[in-house]
């Protein structure tokens, strides 16, 4: 009941979209530290593809990496602005995701009570 795939997929994303913010903040907060190379964290790819593959979403867990992106003077390549716009859409995804949960888990209660 709680372990369907689209309730692993949603849990797979709010705790992916979770470690994206705290990697933006981490990224926000060293932006003048040298040689500091921005975080990005990725699980879209691998959930979908686990989604396609047939496997449990459950499975998937979110990859950090370190940004490519070329450096200033020294040696960070933190981008605020890449960084602020990330932020508002994965802030956006994530109460997205939670209201997906939310809505899922009150059709269960209602379900129950048998409302």
């Amino acid at each position: 009941m709680f372990d369907d795939i689209s309730s692993s997929s949603l849990r797979v994303a709010a705790a992916g979209l979770a470690a994206r913010q705290s990697a933006i903040a981490n990224n926000i907060a060293n932006i003048e530290t040298p040689g500091y190379r921005a975080r990005k964290v990725e699980f879209e790819d691998a959930l979908a593809g686990a989604i396609k593959r047939g496997d449990s979403p459950s499975s998937v867990a979110p990859s950090t990496k370190s940004s490519l992106e070329p450096t200033r003077l020294n040696g960070s390549n933190v981008n605020l602005d890449e960084e602020t716009l990330s932020h508002i859409d994965t802030t956006m995804r994530y109460q997205l995701t939670l209201r997906a949960l939310d809505t899922k888990y009150s059709m269960l209660r209602d379900a129950i009570k048998g409302a």
